[in-house]
């Protein structure tokens, strides 16, 4: 695929916020608007996008990208290690200055694909991540409880002394984008407290993914780092059969796929078969 870096890019800007102003007192921090068309591809500032950064640390730095892009924004640090006697204790993912608002952010960027799963109790248990590791509440609880606070710590003073900043004068906040999947009889719904506009697709059980109506379509399974690729960009599609094949293999390894597919009339769709 030609340009990947720059569809991966473009995919993370038109994911939307999974909730919009707070959610239990998290706020979204508001991306601000950076030019369309670009004056010259991403890969330029950022060769080391050709390399094979996992999706974390890509969209990490398409956000230091646009950061750096504003005038009325300053990025003060990234990473930010907190140690204590050679222990590291946590990361703070970005300190970034508003000039227009003269205020400290400190800001956890986290981007992530959910599916809806009915069978928990309560609604918002019910997203959680394709390979049932990982779910929406408990990335806001380690938000909440540990990356947060980890601001407090009396070894994070220190290194933001010597940023000239306070640590009770920084606002605290998110940028966390998602991709949501949801089963296909619940494709109409609207859902509670998340921003609907992060729908983007259904998901399956493999029997489901089985049936007459995907035998003729095309198909493409995108490697994690191309998730944020909107489908029409695939250059390479296979049928049926053969991307059976594929979602097989990656059962084997308990990884429920993205697939792309491609219908008639070049309609296109982005759906999990899930392994569960």
């Amino acid at each position: 695929m030609q340009n990947r870096a720059e569809k991966q890019f473009q995919g993370f800007l038109k994911t939307p916020p999974l909730w919009t102003n707070s959610f239990q007192q998290i706020d979204q921090f508001k991306l601000p608007e950076i030019e369309q068309p670009l004056k010259q591809p991403i890969t330029q500032d950022l060769p080391s996008l050709s390399s094979n950064f996992v999706m974390g640390k890509r969209v990490e730095r398409f956000f230091k990208w646009i950061i750096n892009q504003n005038p009325d924004y300053n990025l003060l640090a990234e990473n930010m290690q907190i140690s204590r006697n050679k222990i590291t204790l946590g990361e703070l993912d970005f300190l970034v200055e508003d000039l227009i608002n003269r205020r400290v952010c400190h800001i956890e960027m986290v981007y992530k694909f959910y599916v809806y799963d009915p069978a928990f109790s309560t609604e918002m248990q019910r997203w959680i991540g394709p390979n049932r590791r990982d779910t929406f509440l408990q990335k806001t609880e380690k938000l909440i409880e540990k990356q947060f606070p980890l601001l407090y710590k009396p070894e994070t003073e220190e290194v933001l002394n010597s940023l000239g900043v306070k640590p009770k004068e920084i606002l605290q906040q998110t940028c966390f984008k998602a991709n949501l999947f949801v089963p296909k009889h619940l494709e109409e719904k609207q859902f509670p407290v998340i921003n609907n506009e992060c729908i983007a697709g259904i998901w399956l059980h493999f029997k489901e993914f089985l049936s007459a109506e995907y035998h003729t379509l095309q198909f493409y399974a995108p490697q994690k780092q191309d998730w944020p690729i909107l489908p029409q960009h695939s250059e390479n599609w296979v049928n049926h059969s053969e991307i059976i094949t594929q979602i097989e293999n990656s059962f084997q390894r308990k990884k429920a796929p993205l697939i792309w597919v491609k219908k008639p009339d070049n309609k296109f769709e982005r759906l999990f078969v899930v392994w569960w």
